[in-house]
């Protein structure tokens, strides 16, 4: 009886202690996700300001500074101004002119500075200055880009070429006015720069400089009478 009783009181006892039962769950894995977020929040807002404090100090350091761009020189290959012909004056075989029309035949050389008065280097984009009469696109003053030293000047030339580009009505009067009377052509040349300065082997943000260059031309002698510029958007 004693053993009996014994056995059975083992045996009983195994059904006080349920087996335990494995748990899947994703509690775990949602705060390991968590975990890595936040990590990975305060990794970036780190870096973010590691970046700023280096801008800071180059900034301080460097002290960076407008870059200049100027138009130095300006040669003068031709000008010519056609007058409106009437359809009777105009040669057999050749289209006759528009009714009003005056053609402005150009070719010119611009010659620009870029001065670097920083302690670092710059690096240009390529420009295309307009050209332009009584704000009437001519041509186009392009000029490729390039990379300019610390504290030097460069000399950069292109050359406008235009070929019997047709003026209208008012402004062909006045073009036909300025050549044959006044002796005198006015053109703007206008146009943005941007520029990104160059820091252990990092550029910059884009800095715009604005070129306004305002040149009158003489038909008569081929020659340049006058030439007036100024930079972020001063006018002539």
């Amino acid at each position: 009886m004693t053993t009996r009783s014994n056995g059975d009181h083992h045996g009983n006892a195994g059904s006080w202690y349920p087996q335990r039962r494995p748990h899947y769950g994703y509690g775990g894995g949602s705060a390991s996700f968590r975990g890595c977020c936040c990590c990975l929040f305060l990794l970036l807002t780190f870096l973010a300001l590691l970046a700023l404090a280096v801008a800071l100090v180059v900034v301080l350091v460097v002290k960076p500074r407008k870059p200049q761009f100027d138009l130095n020189q300006v040669s003068v290959q031709y000008l010519l101004v056609a007058p409106p012909t009437s359809p009777a004056a105009t040669p057999a075989g050749v289209p006759p002119a528009t009714p009003g029309a005056a053609y402005l035949s150009l070719n010119i050389t611009l010659l620009f500075t870029a001065v670097n008065p920083n302690k670092v280097g710059i690096r240009y984009g390529a420009t295309a200055l307009d050209v332009m009469y009584h704000g009437v696109p001519l041509g186009v003053a392009a000029v490729p880009g390039f990379e300019q030293p610390a504290h030097s000047t460069r000399l950069l030339q292109t050359r406008v070429i235009v070929d019997r580009f047709n003026v209208l009505q008012a402004d062909a009067q006045d073009l036909v006015r300025d050549a044959a009377i006044r002796d005198s052509v006015e053109l703007r040349i206008i146009g943005d720069v941007g520029a990104k300065i160059l820091v252990l082997g990092f550029s910059s943000p884009k800095v715009q400089v604005s070129v306004a260059c305002a040149i009158a031309i003489s038909p008569r002698s081929q020659s340049l009478k006058y030439k007036q510029c100024g930079v972020d958007g001063l006018s002539v």
